[in-house]
């Protein structure tokens, strides 16, 4: 079969939501497809979808329902044929797809840990007895009040802009944001304490792009074999077994991280109480053609220790 390459007159359509991170991610991406394949930028045409996520901004992510509030509009275009390509963070998306879709291609994987931000550049392990800080995820929140029970954490939802100002504007002591995201707009002035594995694992896919395809589209099914980094790949097939046996969600306070060492997997899992009350961790290694083996397994036996009713809100 002859591969159909995208032109001006018949540019590829790239669905992203209009977010600044986002917008870099869809950038990327086609410049990754331009060099692949040496094609004029005129070749592709990025198209910004308003996604209820983004919308919505007076309320929790737990209040707005979960995954798929970032994604579900985009993909509604991609199946309609608005857009032929979706660019997503990973870690923002359902382990399930839409009947049709398909999300199969990931980018080289940034940072995947947490930066910790205060307007002093002062790490978490200094902040002061009774600090507030805010965050919209839960698993950040549990992991830190399971750390720190002091500490009040408050709501704190917008771009990177808004949630310094929040700072500025003393509405909060300190914040997270994802180093991926930071490295990728290019804060490097933003004052920040990356967290390590060791005291607060990452989200499962946190630092990945995916790009999500019709199953049916096999001219770009082609392109995008091009784009997939194995590693990160491998990576993902790990992490979201793992969380797909957690039946994980914003609402699930989930922790999960796997690093390729040649032919090994390592993952390292953590769940917790929605208050932080209890942790649970694992970590397991074994042979890379068993990563989503590996992942199942271990959300198994976090699953048989933490029993009934664990992740209940709290």
């Amino acid at each position: 079969m002859t591969l159909t390459l995208p032109t001006p007159a018949s540019p590829l359509k790239i669905g992203t939501r209009g977010s600044p991170l986002a917008l870099a991610q869809a950038e990327e991406t086609r410049a990754r497809l331009m060099e692949a394949f040496d094609l004029p930028l005129e070749a592709f045409r990025i198209v910004t979808v308003s996604t209820r996520g983004d919308r919505v901004q007076d309320r929790s992510l737990r209040e707005l329902g979960g995954k798929g509030l970032f994604s579900k509009e985009i993909e509604d275009r991609l199946l309609s044929g608005e857009v032929d390509i979706a660019v997503h963070s990973t870690k923002d998306m359902s382990v399930y797809q839409p009947d049709g879709l398909i999300l199969d291609t990931f980018l080289p994987r940034e940072n995947p840990f947490d930066a910790f931000i205060t307007l002093d550049g002062k790490p978490l392990s200094e902040l002061p007895l009774g600090a507030v800080v805010g965050s919209s995820s839960l698993r950040r929140k549990a992991q830190l009040l399971n750390k720190r029970p002091d500490l009040q954490v408050i709501e704190f939802r917008g771009s990177v802009q808004t949630r310094l100002q929040k700072l500025e504007n003393k509405v909060a002591d300190a914040t997270f944001l994802a180093m991926a995201g930071l490295n990728r707009l290019g804060y490097d002035d933003v004052p920040r304490q990356a967290v390590t594995a060791e005291e607060m694992l990452p989200a499962v896919a946190q630092g990945v792009i995916s790009i999500e395809r019709r199953v049916s589209d096999a001219d770009v099914a082609e392109m995008l074999s091009a784009l997939h980094h194995d590693t990160t790949g491998q990576a993902m097939e790990c992490e979201r077994a793992f969380l797909t046996k957690l039946d994980g969600s914003c609402q699930t306070p989930i922790a999960g991280l796997a690093e390729i060492d040649g032919g090994t997997v390592r993952l390292r899992g953590e769940i917790l109480r929605t208050d932080g009350s209890e942790s649970l961790v694992d970590d397991m290694s074994g042979p890379v053609e068993d990563a989503a083996e590996i992942g199942v397994e271990m959300a198994t036996k976090l699953l048989e220790r933490a029993g009934e009713g664990f992740f209940d809100w709290k």
